[in-house]
């Protein structure tokens, strides 16, 4: 199914994105929920699929992590079943991802599906990313408070909570209504009646993980091999002091590794397309040939982008799930790139390009690109 997305980008990205929270009413009309809650908890039962429990009773927290065996006892109040990147495995749920391609793809996240019963939730809580919180089935009250300095805690050890907040919004959603919440902005979901919720989720990664990414990646190359040098070294007064030029120097040998355009464009073409969860890759049994693929696109056929997949052109460079593509036509990489359905419309001339069709022959029989039926 096509999900229509009823917004003004413009005006929200303007006005909302990472400014302030807003829930936008009816937003997907005549919303039909992409996956049922059986299907939901089958996903849970596999280990590859990120999964966790978390329940409220008797005003004690418990969570537990996925994979798991059985719901039956958990009762009819009171817990929430929660899934991540089920765009990467369930396809009619990945569709609800495809309104969302007007922001960049290197800052999705995944989709994660939750299931909840009356009273369940996960708690009064902050997250550090972007997230549209999409209203399935069922009924939801959601509280969101103003971006203030909170306490945190832990009620269990898998689980991070705030002080009780003043809402700015309190409002119950309906089905194909959608809150965005920007980061750092306190909130609270409570289910009031059997509810499904989809969250697509955008993340921007702190200075943290992109120091340690790309120290990884300078070990890896042997970058930054230089010692430190100093030839107009003099005679020290005082030898237990490290002088403000030193320091500078120091800093400035640091900055050096980092300003290699090269370098850093591999690096973060890597980076950025490293999924953070698996992928549902199904290498092509038997592997096509060259000359079949550019006959079913000429037929009219169409390859479909596996969900999940990263696939991004970083300063005319092209990097698929974390692996660097030297492509032979960058038009056709940028179709890659560009749309989630390829067909010989895309690929415009490349298709007549044998070494991009063996480029692009070989990604298919990875499991990159399938045809889509």
């Amino acid at each position: 199914m096509e999900y229509q997305l009823k917004l003004d980008w413009p005006e929200f990205l303007e006005k909302y994105w990472q400014k302030q929270p807003v829930v936008l009413k009816n937003a997907l009309a005549n919303f039909v929920d992409p996956i049922t809650p059986d299907e939901l908890a089958g996903l849970a039962m596999e280990a590859e699929v990120d999964s966790r429990l978390v329940s409220y009773h008797h005003n004690q927290w418990q969570a537990w992590n996925g994979p798991f065996e059985s719901f039956d006892h958990l009762g009819e109040t009171g817990w929430s079943l929660l899934a991540q990147a089920v765009n990467h495995w369930h396809a009619p749920s990945a569709e609800l991802v495809r309104p969302f391609r007007v922001l960049p793809d290197w800052r999705l996240d995944d989709l994660m599906i939750s299931f909840s019963v009356p009273g369940g939730g996960v708690g009064p809580h902050i997250d550090q990313y972007d997230v549209f919180i999409i209203q399935g089935m069922g009924r939801r009250r959601w509280r969101v408070g103003d971006k203030l300095p909170m306490r945190q805690f832990c009620p269990h050890p898998a689980l991070l909570h705030v002080d009780p907040f003043a809402p700015i919004i309190d409002e119950e959603l309906a089905p194909g209504d959608i809150l965005y919440i920007p980061p750092g902005f306190p909130h609270d979901g409570q289910t009031i009646e059997t509810a499904l919720n989809y969250s697509v989720g955008f993340r921007g990664p702190n200075g943290r993980d992109l120091i340690s990414s790309f120290a990884d990646y300078a070990l890896e190359h042997d970058l930054g091999g230089e010692h430190y040098s100093d030839p107009d070294l003099t005679c020290r007064e005082h030898p237990g002091r490290v002088e403000e030029y030193e320091l500078e120097r120091l800093r400035t040998m640091m900055m050096d590794v980092i300003n290699q355009p090269e370098a850093f464009t591999q690096w973060f073409g890597r980076f950025a397309t490293t999924p953070r969860h698996e992928l549902d890759i199904a290498p092509a049994n038997p592997p096509y040939e060259s000359a079949e693929i550019t006959e079913a696109l000429l037929a009219g056929k169409r390859l479909s982008g596996l969900n999940g997949l990263r696939v991004l052109n970083v300063s005319e460079r092209f990097f698929v799930n974390s692996e660097p593509m030297k492509m032979a036509d960058d038009k056709g990489a940028d179709a890659l790139c560009r749309y989630t359905l390829i067909s010989k419309n895309e690929l415009g001339e490349a298709l007549h390009n044998p070494k991009f069709m063996m480029q692009l022959t070989d990604l298919v029989n990875q499991g990159y690109w399938f045809f889509d039926e």
